[in-house]
């Protein structure tokens, strides 16, 4: 591991130890879960935006962004995983295979009738309650959202819009998680959550195959421009989206892998906090996960996602608030005519730091060891719109969380 301490960025770049092809997230499962969310009110691949102008200013052959701001107008991609584990749900609840159903029956009077009233739960810091929320709505079912400690109005008023009960706790993530499920089990809910642990495993296996969905759109969307990724930068919490986008990439890509590089925030870095232990085990970070980046802030890796993301990516990378903020203006404020793209604060975190090792001296050690050059073709996920409009103007009018160089 390796510190840059005046940026307060942490880093760990190793050769990928490599394992089995998770097979779970294979490219059949992946055409599964594209399949069912285009039967979705409302469905349409979201864009791959190409920063060409980008690109040529920092001197590396392409930049792409797929942007999920746009996803069902809910401006976030977790409406993919949330939808496909409900759905899953609601067909083991039928005693039927959802290959076998289209989303008209099971929004149907008829199987209302047969599993009666559900309700869902969850705990989630904004985007996954309201997917799961969304869900619940179409299906005419309930949907209860716990939520952490500082969750800002807006984002609370995005799931009630929904039709969902939601409820601000004292909490920080994790234990929300663990509010979540006890309440589940008392009240005979179902838990909705892409945190898996021991014995709560299916749920979220699901809801990261539904994930899958935004990868094989990038990647069918690069394969139309006759290019695809030598490096692929993903934001990370418990690592369930990560892991979903890793081990489909393993899959498609067997043999010819682009370079992974995982990144979190620094007060909620459980999966570098894991990858730098070395000793193959999942770790948790504790305390109140401070951070702009709130889609990312958890402590307890996802089970599943963990053993892909130990065995695949080269890079891990802790950092700082203003990483995220200098995302989001880069994002804002295009070169000439490229596209202008708004981001949330968990979203354009990979063109933060892309930004500090193009354009700082002491981020070209970083830069070197990942292999970033003028022959690489870098894709990002900008895996939320605004879902703060206070904070955004805060950031892109009035620089809040300015760089450390600045």
């Amino acid at each position: 591991m390796k510190e840059i301490p005046e940026f307060n960025v942490k880093y760990l770049v190793q050769s990928p130890k490599g394992g089995a092809v998770p097979k779970d997230f294979s490219e059949e499962m992946a055409k599964k879960a594209l399949a069912f969310h285009r039967q979705l009110p409302g469905y349409r691949p979201t864009d791959l935006v190409r920063l060409s102008r980008l690109a040529q200013s920092w001197r590396v052959k392409d930049i792409f962004v797929k942007d999920e701001s746009t996803r069902f107008d809910l401006k976030a991609f977790k409406v993919l995983g949330g939808s496909y584990a409900v759905a899953y749900l609601i067909c083991e609840k039928l005693g039927m295979n959802l290959d076998e159903v289209d989303f008209t029956y099971l929004v149907s009077e008829e199987v209302r009738q047969r599993i009666g009233q559900i309700t869902l739960t969850t705990a989630s810091d904004g985007n996954h309650g309201r997917g799961v929320a969304w869900a619940a709505e179409r299906l005419a079912q309930q949907a209860v959202i716990y939520m952490p400690k500082g969750t800002v109005r807006s984002r609370v008023e995005n799931i009630e819009s929904h039709g969902a009960k939601v409820e601000v706790t004292d909490l920080n993530y994790d234990d929300a998680v663990r509010l979540s499920c006890r309440m589940a089990q008392e009240n005979g809910w179902y838990m909705i959550q892409d945190t898996a642990w021991e014995g709560y495993t299916d749920i979220p296996l699901r809801i990261m195959q539904g994930y899958m969905t935004m990868c094989l759109e990038a990647i069918d969307q690069m394969a139309q421009k006759e290019t695809r990724p030598t490096h692929v930068f993903i934001q990370a919490g418990v690592g369930a989206l990560a892991g979903a986008m890793v081990g489909y990439l393993v899959n498609k890509f067997q043999g010819h892998l682009p370079k992974f590089i995982i990144m979190e925030p620094n007060n909620a870095a459980c999966i570098f906090a894991s990858a730098t232990a070395g000793d193959g085990r999942p770790h948790a970070v504790t305390g109140d996960l401070d951070t702009i980046m709130v889609g990312l802030a958890c402590g307890e890796p996802n089970l599943i996602g963990w053993e892909i993301l130990r065995d695949f990516p080269c890079g891990y990378i802790s950092c700082d608030n203003f990483v995220a903020a200098n995302g989001i203006r880069i994002l804002a404020n295009p070169l000439k005519d490229d596209t202008r793209i708004e981001a949330g604060e968990s979203g354009p975190v990979g063109i933060g730091l892309l930004d500090l090792m193009i354009n700082v001296d002491r981020f070209e050690e970083l830069k070197q060891a990942l292999e970033i050059g003028p022959e690489s073709t870098l894709l990002f996920f900008n895996t939320e719109g605004v879902t703060d409009p206070e904070n955004y103007r805060e950031i892109v009018w009035h620089g809040k969380y300015p760089s450390r160089e600045a």
